[in-house]
C-alpha cells in the first residue's frame, strides 16, 4: 500500500506527461493523489502525515500550474516538500526531539545520538535536494526536469539511505547490536 501511495501518483505524472505534456501530467498527479489518499483512508482507516501534508502541496501548486497556466508551480512543489521536510527535522532537533524516531523508531533502534546524527543527515540531504530541483528546472528543459524528478530523485534517495546504513549500524541501540 505505501508503494502505491508514494509512488502512484509519480508514475500517473510521467506517463501523463509523455501522453499530453506538463498540464496534463500536473492534472494526472492531483488526481492521482486523491485516489491514492482515499484508497490509503479506505483499506487503513488513516493516512500518514507526511502523505497528508505531501497531498495538499500537489492540490495547491497542482491547482495554481493549472489555474495560471504556468508549469512554475508545479515544478517548485518538490523544492517546497523538501524544505519543509528539512525545516520539520530541523526545528525538531532544535526543540531537543527525534522527528524521525517518530517515524522510524519501531523499524530501527538507535542510540539518542544516532537518530540525532540521522536526522541532521536527512535534514541535509533535503536541503540538498530542494537545491538540486531548483537547479534543474531552472536551467533544463521541462523533459530532462520531469525525468530528473521520477528517476534522479528516486534513485538519489535510495542511494543516499543506503549510504546510512553504516552509520545506523554504528549507532544501533545497545540491544540491538
Amino acid at each position: 500500500m505505501k508503494a502505491v501511495i508514494d509512488y502512484g501518483p509519480l508514475a500517473a505524472f510521467l506517463v501523463a506527461y509523455y501522453a499530453g505534456g506538463i498540464m496534463a501530467a500536473t492534472v494526472a498527479v492531483m488526481a492521482a493523489t486523491v485516489v491514492v489518499l482515499a484508497l490509503a483512508w479506505f483499506v487503513e482507516r488513516r493516512v500518514a502525515v507526511i502523505a497528508l501534508v505531501t497531498g495538499v502541496v500537489v492540490m495547491v501548486f497542482g491547482g495554481l500550474t493549472l489555474w495560471f497556466d504556468d508549469a512554475t508551480f508545479i515544478k517548485l512543489k518538490p523544492t517546497l516538500v523538501y524544505l519543509l521536510f528539512a525545516v520539520v527535522l530541523l526545528v525538531g532537533v532544535r526543540l531537543g526531539k527525534q522527528p524521525l524516531k517518530l517515524v522510524f523508531g519501531g523499524v530501527f533502534h538507535l542510540t539518542a545520538a544516532g537518530w540525532r546524527g540521522l536526522t541532521l543527515r536527512w535534514a541535509g540531504f533535503f536541503l540538498g535536494m530542494a537545491a538540486l530541483n531548483e537547479a534543474i528546472w531552472r536551467t533544463q528543459s521541462d523533459a530532462f526536469w520531469v525525468n530528473f524528478k521520477v528517476f534522479g530523485l528516486i534513485g538519489l534517495t535510495i542511494a543516499f539511505t543506503l549510504a546510512q546504513m553504516p552509520y545506523m549500524r554504528r549507532h544501533a541501540a545497545p540491544e540491538e547490536r
